[in-house]
């Protein structure tokens, strides 16, 4: 699931569901603890501006203390997934998910010491809140970044206002009075209104379910929470990662074309390729061409050519291309599937490697006509 930031409107969902669901979770015990939200900062810039203005500088100074303490959260989450990949992770995201809940972990153990007195009650306001809002903030900036900025879970008024965005572009489609889309792009569209309904929907949900524990099991109300987000953690540390290798340089165009052959592990169909973004740079700066050959990778799935996409767009964005080598017609199909077939030009997808080596010369003779495919 964290195996690097290109990720199928399944595997999309599925992460919406459980992050938002833990988010809701805690923000309700945060709330019925000390009357205090902590996914999100509005209320709290609010109330720092209000106090500040009253005298109240010592309350005002808490309400700045917990915007700075969810923005150290975002920023320790880009410093862990920029450790991951410097150090060359295969998933850079496992990292800031598994520090998470280790500081999930940890408000569990204050909400136990707090319903039996073992709090200092003076200082229970602040790391009742300052701890989850830290938590909340690396969350928050972990997904962003996994989802391409699709995704946030810690808070709903974004995701709302991007839904009746959706929504109003939808209904002109249906209504013929805006542009039409292609099939694949209208069915991209619609999935990702249905994934932006579903993150307030759990955050409620999520809610209700950390009121209805921390009713029934004061004590350790954030224990179920907490289990859960050990398990999506754990889950994809399990999840087989494929092996992207260099087969040999392409001498007769230079160094600037490299062909790599993508390995799953043995007997597994459900696999993730290595995060891109680490393996892209570690990629030599004089390679302009990147061919790869998918040829071992014939069970496709969708997931894989989402992250097939993933790597083009990362190649894209430092200059360089993506050239697929030995395609068949199993794998075209499955991109198509996962809508992402219009986003390569129809030239980069090579039957033979033969044929994926000529398009690479001939990208390196007209490397000024690069330019994204058309859709």
């Amino acid at each position: 699931m964290f195996h690097g930031p290109a990720q199928s409107f399944a595997q999309q969902a599925r992460l919406a569901v459980w992050l938002s669901l833990i988010a809701g979770y805690t923000n309700a015990l945060t709330v019925l603890l000390c009357g205090q939200v902590t996914s999100h900062l509005t209320g709290a810039v609010a109330r720092f501006g209000v106090e500040a203005a009253s005298g109240n500088l010592a309350v005002a100074g808490y309400f700045f203390l917990l915007v700075a303490v969810f923005g150290g959260g975002a920023f320790a989450a880009g410093v862990l997934l920029e450790l991951g990949r410097v150090r060359g992770a295969n998933s850079i995201y496992m990292l800031p998910m598994a520090v998470e809940a280790a500081l999930l972990l940890g408000f569990t153990v204050l909400v136990d010491w707090h319903a039996v007195g073992k709090l200092p009650p003076e200082r229970a306001q602040a790391w009742l809140t300052l701890l989850p809002a830290f938590a909340m903030g690396l969350q928050n900036a972990a997904i962003t970044r996994i989802s391409g900025g699709v995704v946030r879970t810690t808070h709903v008024t974004g995701v709302v206002t991007d839904l009746g965005l959706d929504l109003a572009r939808l209904s002109f489609g249906w209504l013929g009075l805006g542009r039409r889309l292609a099939p694949v792009r209208a069915r991209q569209a619609k999935w990702r209104t249905v994934l932006l309904a579903t993150i307030p929907l759990t955050f409620a949900v999520g809610a209700a379910l950390g009121a209805l524990a921390f009713a029934w099991w004061t004590e350790w109300a954030m224990a179920p929470a907490c289990a859960a987000l050990v398990a999506v953690v754990v889950a994809a540390a399990l999840s087989p990662v494929a092996t992207v290798a260099l087969r040999t340089a392409a001498n007769d165009v230079g160094a600037a074309v490299a062909l790599f052959r993508a390995e799953p592990p043995t007997g597994c169909r459900q696999f993730h390729l290595p995060d891109v973004s680490t393996w892209t740079s570690q990629l030599p700066a004089g390679v302009h061409v990147v061919v790869l050959d998918v040829a071992a990778m014939a069970d496709m799935v969708p997931r894989t050519a989402s992250e097939l996409r993933m790597l083009q767009q990362h190649l894209r964005d430092e200059g360089r291309h993506l050239v697929l080598a030995n395609v068949v017609t199993p794998q075209l199909e499955t991109m198509e599937d996962a809508g992402v077939l219009l986003d390569f030009d129809a030239d980069d997808l090579c039957g033979e490697a033969s044929t994926a080596m000529q398009r690479a010369q001939w990208l390196l003779a007209h490397r000024e006509a690069w330019g994204r495919p058309q859709g």
